[in-house]
């Protein structure tokens, strides 16, 4: 078993999706076949989300290694830089969904290669702020580069309309509205 990234597996398989010598139900179906009659539909596509979300997670880590980053630190730099003001670790916590250690953690290796730094609050003392620096703003330009290279290699199979559609389908699975959120 691989260990995972706090901030993007909560699966323990999250790293274990080498052939196994046995396929679910209507496995073909990603290839354009349909199901057997009676298959359990739903199970295969998540099946197939979780088969993904792997493959995603992969050539996330490869565009990333070369700037020197891991997925989690990358999501912790980006939360940094969408907040108004230098956040608490708090913030960050509750902004991320993860426990203030897994926030802790990150913050330490990315303040030791000086892509964040804890700043005092200038109005109360006791309370710690995340800065980027100068250094992390430049990697934020890296990952975005990054990024769009690895969704380029994601999203190379597809053609600009289905592309437009997998958009759609993807924005109603992330925000489904207030009646099919959790």
């Amino acid at each position: 078993m691989t260990t995972s990234d706090p901030l993007t597996s909560t699966d323990p398989t999250a790293g274990a999706d080498a052939p196994t010598g046995t396929h679910p139900p209507g496995a073909d179906a990603a290839n354009g076949a349909h199901p057997p009659a009676g298959a359990d539909a739903d199970g295969l596509l998540a099946e197939q989300l979780l088969r993904l979300t792997r493959r995603l997670h992969r050539i996330q880590k490869r565009h990333l290694e070369p700037v020197g980053i891991t997925p989690a630190q990358s999501r912790l730099l980006r939360t940094v830089a969408h907040f108004g003001e230098p956040p608490r670790m708090a913030d960050l916590a509750a902004r991320l969904e993860v426990v203030p250690r897994a926030v802790t953690s990150l913050v330490d290796g990315l303040e030791a290669v000086d892509r964040v730094r804890r700043a005092p609050d200038p109005s109360n003392r006791r309370v710690v702020r995340i800065e980027l620096t100068d250094a992390g703003r430049a990697t934020l330009r890296e990952l975005r580069s990054a990024r769009r290279a690895a969704a380029e290699d994601i999203l190379a199979p597809l053609t600009a309309a289905q592309r437009e559609v997998l958009g759609g389908l993807l924005t109603a699975l992330v925000d489904p509205g207030p009646e099919g959120g959790c």
